[in-house]
């Protein structure tokens, strides 16, 4: 089942994470010596007040959209935007059964995201996805409104829009909201997961995405990660003091310097090896 989990703080807003499991991909090449391939679990965080909610992501298929969208009914709150961290499919593909249930919900993203989303929908990126997940994609793709401005207003409050640039894909961004010290981080953060490399190839590329963690790590924040497991739970999605494992980036950065092809595939087993590390 989907877990949730909830951080309650003495102020105006609150925030809630839900946890969408891991679902089997297919393919004809698991990797070495597993029956099944299976896509991250994926986050998404509800940001509410009194009255009003913003839900940042999305997920990739349609039954698992109408299932985070049973879970934010039953937060009693309306819906007003759905906020999209970055253009990978994984993080907004469901948007419409969500707008099935929120008909009212205004979904945004910046400029740069929704330049990406376009590019998810072209045909060869779609027959990619609908390969992974056969019969399961939605038929209606819903691409996000261009935020205006870098911020939503929520109940008097500012969530605000950090552009990230590159991290596991370009363009990215996380919402930061003030008033509760949360960064909403979107894929520039894992726990518990495997990190998505395969668009950071070259160590400028790997700059960039430490670039954007030390962004994050100056706001005055605790971190939602974009992808990470139900169970690793105190410091493993709030961190208050680092972004833990994600550090590994810069940590194996000499070994990937040496033979970029061979010390990819180096940091990747590391990775996933001590990924749990804190």
């Amino acid at each position: 089942m989907p877990t949730n989990e909830t951080n309650r703080k003495d102020t105006l807003l609150n925030w809630d994470v839900f946890i969408t499991p891991g679902i089997p991909i297919a393919t004809s090449t698991p990797a070495p010596n597993t029956k099944e391939t299976f896509w991250n679990p994926t986050s998404s965080t509800l940001i509410y007040g009194e009255r009003d909610a913003v839900l940042v992501d999305v997920p990739t298929t349609w039954q698992q959209a109408v299932t985070l969208a049973w879970w934010v009914r039953d937060s009693c709150k309306n819906l007003t935007t759905i906020y999209i961290t970055h253009g990978h499919a994984d993080h907004w593909f469901g948007v419409s059964a969500l707008l099935d249930r929120f008909p009212n919900a205004k979904v945004v993203a910046t400029p740069g995201t929704v330049k990406v989303m376009h590019e998810e929908v072209e045909p060869r990126r779609t027959k990619i996805w609908n390969a992974f997940f056969p019969g399961q994609i939605p038929n209606q793709l819903v691409i996000g409104e261009e935020l205006e401005g870098n911020t939503i207003e929520l109940e008097g409050n500012e969530l605000r829009a950090v552009e990230l640039g590159h991290t596991d894909w370009q363009d990215t961004t996380c919402l930061f909201v003030p008033s509760i010290g949360l960064a909403v981080a979107g894929d520039a953060a894992f726990n518990g997961t495997h990190m998505f490399l395969g668009a950071s190839p070259t160590p400028q590329k790997r700059k960039e995405w430490i670039s954007a963690l030390d962004k994050i790590e100056s706001l005055d924040r605790s971190v939602s990660r974009g992808h990470r497991t139900s169970g690793n739970v105190s410091n493993a999605w709030v961190i208050p003091n680092g972004l833990g494992p994600t550090r590994f980036i810069q940590s194996r950065m000499g070994i990937v310097r040496i033979v970029s092809k061979e010390g990819m595939l180096i940091l990747i087993r590391i990775v996933r090896r001590e990924e749990r590390y804190e």
